[in-house]
């Protein structure tokens, strides 16, 4: 049997074709690192823009937890405003006519003082007296119920208890059949303008008698030209909040 011999032709083909194949190997080993590569910076980009956006909507978030609370804020103010103005205006529209109504209050007691002059006896015997006493009085009546319509009501406090919120006293009756700080006698009536005090009662008070025990606490009025939070409870000389009841006589009158 005779041996088959190598091709001499056929061996640079082969190493070529090895040759080739190795090339090829190589250019895909580095398509691939570089296709590695590429992917790496790509993840690393995706990564960095994600920690932007997520840098970028932690700020925006902020801004807008900000911008809210602002506006919460501002629509808080803006309401305390309108309750405000609201309160403001409705109480000028109730004592803007307070200095006024004091200037009037003069000319009804000086009414009221003429009134008082004239002697009963002589108007029983002179009908154009009694005639021009009535015409004073219909003058009062009108008076007083102009200022009712205002708001204006007049304070009457005769055997009522003293209050110093309410009331001055300007003198002290001994007196024992009522009990102490019992108004005996008025001297000039009081005014209250809505539930503020226009003009305190002038009084005389009664000493000697049996004590009442202490006022509870209540609403203490202002006076009209007071806008300071009323405090009843707190003690004042002769206020309710001390538990004894005041009387600081005014020694001028």
């Amino acid at each position: 049997m005779s041996e088959k011999k190598p091709d001499p032709a056929a061996k640079p083909q082969d190493q070529k074709s090895k040759a080739g194949g190795k090339e090829k190997t190589a250019e895909s080993a580095q398509e691939a690192a570089a296709q590695k590569a590429a992917d790496a910076d790509l993840a690393g980009w995706a990564a960095g823009e994600t920690a932007d956006a997520n840098a970028t909507l932690e700020d925006l978030q902020a801004e807008n937890a900000d911008l809210t609370d602002r506006l919460l804020r501002a629509v808080a103010e803006m309401e305390n405003l309108r309750r405000r103005t609201e309160r403001e205006k409705s109480e000028t529209a109730k004592y803007a006519v307070t200095a006024f109504a004091r200037d009037v209050l003069s000319v009804g007691d000086n009414i009221s003082r003429a009134i008082e002059a004239v002697p009963q006896n002589e108007v029983a015997r002179d009908p154009a007296l009694k005639a021009l006493l009535e015409g004073v009085q219909m003058t009062e009546r009108e008076l007083q119920n102009i200022l009712e319509r205002h708001g204006i009501n007049k304070l009457d406090p005769k055997g009522e208890r003293f209050d110093p919120n309410r009331h001055q006293a300007i003198f002290e009756v001994e007196n024992k059949d009522v009990p102490v700080g019992t108004i005996v006698e008025v001297v000039q009536a009081g005014y209250v303008i809505e539930d503020r005090i226009l003009r305190p009662a002038m009084v005389g008070v009664s000493k000697g008698g049996e004590k009442l025990p202490a006022p509870s606490a209540g609403d203490t009025p202002k006076a009209a030209n007071d806008d300071s939070p009323n405090s009843p409870d707190s003690p004042q000389d002769g206020g309710p909040g001390d538990g004894k009841v005041g009387i600081n006589v005014d020694k001028s009158a």
